[in-house]
């Protein structure tokens, strides 16, 4: 009997080791095919075509299991924020290592974990719009644990709607705002007040406050990130204790971050953690400062772009191949040479990339690879489709991204 693509392509995944799921068969036909291709091709650095987004797994592997060992020792859940790396196999690792489950950010990212078989999602963006609302009912049919969350009451409303005429139950969270003013019903009596209409509303269960205070997480300087993350998560912990005094149900409180993840356990009533950069580490993380001094170094830099040094014929510059194109611009700095000091990275074209020298630490020949950590990790992932896996120098494995896009 003749196999179906979808089915051709799902084995195809399973024989590299990859665990994936198909939004878009178009798309993704050609990366397994090309994947499966280069699994059996591609065994050293020195094989990568450039640039190439690749992932340290000695690093990445420390990275995952020092901040598991954290939340335990402290307490804490982690349900880890996947929109970081858009992979089911990163997801599946880490909960493998004792998280409760995801967040994400998109209806395409949780369709995307669902399909790999990841469970325990959280939707941190409202799902709003008869399109999303859809996807979320069969994301929710197939998996009954689903929570997304809700900031107005005609929202509310319109999932409760959806829900009742699919005959099924959506769990929900009360997205209280922490003071960013990009989404959430502000704490105190507007948010209690949004709870008592959601608990009224049919096949709406309320399950607890979602509130992440993204201005906490890169405020430079471990006191002054600590003090800002009290004083942002002061009110909505307020509201939490609250609705739990007026008799809801309240089983989680989320948020936090990587730069707050040894802040925020220490908050009365916080219950989990939505940690997502610590796995890769970026430019815009080691740049806040940690207990230890004015460079992040609770958890290595395991992501790069790795790069071929294309033209070199001025004492003080080189030109690599991986340019604005290769790398997140949504900073005002771009990314920094691994392991090596003297080099400053320049934008300078969609393929190019301009390293001004000032006495670098190695020489920098023609054909030489650098690798770069990038500014911000979660929308450069959103730029490849695939990671390279290594190991000592070694590929091995090659992860599909693919969660990637924004639908």
């Amino acid at each position: 009997m003749k196999r179906s693509r979808r089915k051709w392509l799902e084995s195809c995944g399973r024989s590299i080791g990859v665990v994936f799921a198909l939004p878009s068969i178009s798309r993704d036909s050609r990366v397994v095919a090309q994947i499966r291709k280069e699994s059996k091709s591609l065994k050293a650095i020195g094989d990568l075509p450039t640039p190439a987004l690749v992932l340290d797994l000695d690093l990445f592997e420390t990275n995952l299991s020092k901040m598991s060992r954290y939340a335990r020792a402290v307490s804490i859940n982690l349900r880890p924020h996947a929109k970081t790396h858009k992979c089911p196999e990163i997801a599946r690792r880490q909960i493998a290592a004792g998280a409760l489950g995801v967040c994400v950010s998109t209806i395409h990212e949780a369709e995307v974990m669902a399909a790999a078989g990841v469970r325990g999602l959280l939707l941190t963006s409202e799902m709003v719009g008869q399109n999303k609302i859809k996807r979320l009912i069969r994301l929710t049919r197939r998996q009954p644990e689903t929570i997304s969350v809700v900031d107005n009451a005609l929202h509310a409303s319109e999932l409760s709607r959806a829900a009742d005429e699919a005959k099924l139950t959506l769990n929900v969270m009360i997205d209280v705002d922490p003071g960013g003013r990009r989404t959430g019903v502000a704490p105190g009596e507007p948010a209690i007040t949004l709870a008592e209409q959601v608990v009224k509303l049919p096949r709406l269960l309320l399950r607890g406050v979602h509130s992440y205070s993204g201005a906490s997480a890169h405020v430079v300087g471990f006191e002054t990130r600590r003090d800002h993350s009290h004083q942002a998560m002061q009110a909505p912990l307020e509201t939490f204790r609250l609705l739990k005094e007026k008799g809801f149900t309240m089983e989680i409180m989320s948020g936090g971050s990587t730069g707050t993840y040894n802040i925020d356990p220490s908050l009365k009533g916080m219950t989990e953690l939505q940690v997502g950069s610590y796995i890769f580490m970026d430019v815009d993380y080691r740049r806040i400062g940690g207990k230890s001094g004015d460079v992040y170094v609770d958890f290595a830099p395991a992501l790069s772009v790795l790069s071929t040094v294309i033209s070199k014929n001025h004492p003080d510059r080189a030109t690599v191949d991986a340019g604005i194109k290769a790398f997140a611009t949504d900073r005002r700095f771009g990314p920094e040479v691994k392991g090596m000091r003297g080099v400053e990275y320049q934008f300078g074209g969609d393929e190019h990339g301009i390293l001004v020298l000032s006495e670098p630490e190695h020489a920098i020949k023609l054909g030489d690879r650098l690798e770069f950590i990038v500014p911000h990790c979660d929308p450069n992932i959103n730029l490849y489709d695939r990671l390279y896996c290594l190991r000592s120098g070694r590929v091995e494995d090659i992860w599909l991204i693919a969660g990637r896009g924004h639908s």
